[in-house]
């Protein structure tokens, strides 16, 4: 009896060490990253290579020519450009949500004079670099408005934003001459950059009716839609178009004009043809985050952004006809006006440092997966970012460079152009379901460590970050980084990062007691700084198709790891 009453003690015992010693990581352990490269879950698509402005004078200037061969660097596929205000009346003189083409005036009698000069030095600057425009059909020319005057605006920081909305918010008073408007611009396009260049381009028309930037109503909107594709469309039959830009997609006002618009194109009576239907080539909508400030201290809130992601995705799925259409978030970004500095809106002090690259690396993977879950042609999301000409040093726009220096945020998008074919599968210990994300965003007591990787024929790229929405440093954390399935026994790593310490200009600029005049010399250094840093290259011997590493990341630190074979 006593015999069998030991042999059942150690074999309790061997079961409760044996579990013990063969137990996984629990969420207090140490983190860790496992990339398995032969379980793929989609397309690893250029989804990032989009981005857009409000200034579209800033094009041509010195350093937006400087961010814009920057950005056509970034991607193997062309980087396509979005900007407000080409149709708006005045004299090219840029300014903070404020730019002019004068494209379109009447003479004394009302007969139109269109001048492309403007328009043309934009869209040139684009096209040398490769890049392609997402064409955007507005705003109202002075001389078309049903309301003109006031017409030019001076906003500035911490002024209402409505001080924005003036004369060219407004409806056309002759839908005839609106339709011409975009058939004349149509035209030339294809005379000026050829039939090939101009099919490879996206239109649409206007930007979120449901907020500011329209003063007419819903169906005035519809027809302002399909004038302007009839004219586009006689141009050029095979020019692609699309809206509907709409703001704040999750909410019930933003759904109800999407769905509308949705089922105007399909079945609606159009009102420039008085056929069914409008043409539909793509469709777009807006998503935005919502920082606050709390205790001093900014938290970020991604959820708002993702659950209009996730309201435009499931829209676009709920019709046969549009499903399979490409889907561009054609403003997707931590919160609502790029030109709001944080001098003015201290919830905007993220956009200088480490926080706002992270942000950009944690949201960007959870957009995959939502088009993973709703099966849908996502194609791009623009991220509202450019520069700021002429504007004091790291104000804390929401941009991409400072003066010709470009900032922390820059160096993810560089990450992104790295990686390439497809998506594969990522877990780990410290990554967040994308449900618990959506619905509460990234905010418990321990940071996310997570992972987007993909897989080319002869590469491997894993973008690994330790991110958390309230704005505090932190230092550096053990991750243990395991890739799987490596086809090849020995592979060349290279480690990038981005830290307090690494690509990272506003850090550099801070110790340099923050010049808003720098010196020929510490311009060379920023500049130097706000570029991608190596900080590791080795060759690595695989190990049963496994490569292991250790990675030391701070708060806030975006890593990518490339595997060369």
């Amino acid at each position: 009896m006593m015999r069998n009453y030991w042999l059942l003690l150690l074999f309790f015992y061997a079961l409760i060490f044996g579990k013990q010693a063969n137990a996984q990581p629990t969420p207090d352990s140490a983190a860790y990253i496992t990339v398995d490269l032969n379980q793929e879950v989609g397309p690893m698509k250029p989804v990032w290579a989009w981005f857009g402005y409000d200034e579209p004078n800033y094009t041509y200037m010195k350093d937006g020519k400087k961010l814009l061969s920057e950005l056509a660097q970034l991607s193997p596929v062309p980087v396509y450009v979005r900007t407000h205000s080409l149709l708006v009346t005045g004299d090219g003189t840029a300014a903070l949500k404020w730019g002019s083409t004068n494209a379109y005036t009447e003479d004394a009698n009302g007969k139109p004079v269109y001048n492309w000069a403007i328009i043309d030095s934009i869209f040139d600057t684009y096209v040398k670099r490769g890049m392609k425009p997402l064409a955007q059909i507005g705003f109202m020319p002075r001389a078309l408005s049903t309301h003109p005057e006031p017409y030019r605006h001076y906003w500035k920081p911490g002024d209402p934003y409505t001080d924005i909305i003036t004369g060219w918010a407004y409806p056309p008073k002759d839908y005839d001459k609106w339709r011409e408007l975009v058939y004349q611009w149509v035209k030339h396009s294809v005379d000026r950059y050829g039939k090939k260049e101009v099919e490879s381009w996206y239109w649409e028309v206007w930007n979120e009716p449901n907020g500011y930037y329209w003063k007419g109503t819903r169906d005035e909107f519809f027809k302002l839609y399909d004038y302007a594709a009839d004219g586009l469309k006689k141009a050029l039959p095979t020019a692609k178009i699309g809206g509907i830009n709409i703001a704040g997609t999750g909410g019930k006002t933003a759904t109800e004009w999407t769905t509308q618009f949705i089922e105007h194109c399909i079945s609606g009576t159009n009102y420039a043809t008085g056929k069914k239907g409008a043409p539909l080539d793509a469709l777009l909508f807006h998503a935005k985050g919502s920082p606050k400030l709390s205790n001093g201290v900014v938290r970020m809130n991604m959820s708002p952004q993702l659950r209009d992601i996730s309201a435009g995705f499931k829209m676009a799925a709920s019709y046969p006809e549009t499903k399979k259409l490409p889907l561009i978030i054609g403003e997707s970004d931590p919160e609502g006006c790029a030109a709001c500095g944080m001098a003015t809106n201290p919830e905007n002090a993220y956009r200088n440092g480490t926080l706002y690259s992270s942000y950009t690396a944690a949201t960007f993977a959870r957009k995959y997966l939502l088009a993973d879950r709703y099966q849908v042609n996502f194609l791009g999301a623009v991220s509202w970012s450019f520069e700021f000409e002429n504007q004091p040093w790291f104000y804390g726009f929401r941009d991409l460079a400072t003066n010709g220096v470009d900032k922390p945020v820059l160096n993810v998008f560089r990450m992104f152009g790295m990686m390439r074919g497809d998506r594969v599968k990522v877990d780990g210990n410290r990554m967040l379901p994308l449900q618990t994300v959506v619905d509460s965003s990234i905010r418990k007591n321990k940071t996310e460590i997570g992972a987007l990787a993909a897989k080319a024929p002869k590469s491997a790229a894993v973008m690994v970050w330790n991110y958390h929405d309230e704005d505090k440093q932190g230092s550096a954390e053990s991750v243990t980084l395991t890739v799987t399935g490596v086809p090849a026994k020995v592979v060349t790593v290279k480690v990038y990062l981005i830290d307090r310490d690494h690509s990272n200009s506003y850090e550099v600029w801070k110790k340099m007691g923050a010049p808003q005049s720098p010196t020929t010399v510490q311009f060379a250094t920023l500049e130097k700084a706000g570029k991608l840093q190596c900080i590791q290259v080795k060759k690595q011997t695989v190990r049963a198709g496994e490569v292991k590493l250790p990675l030391g990341l701070q708060r806030q630190a975006v890593a990518l790891v490339t595997l060369n074979w």
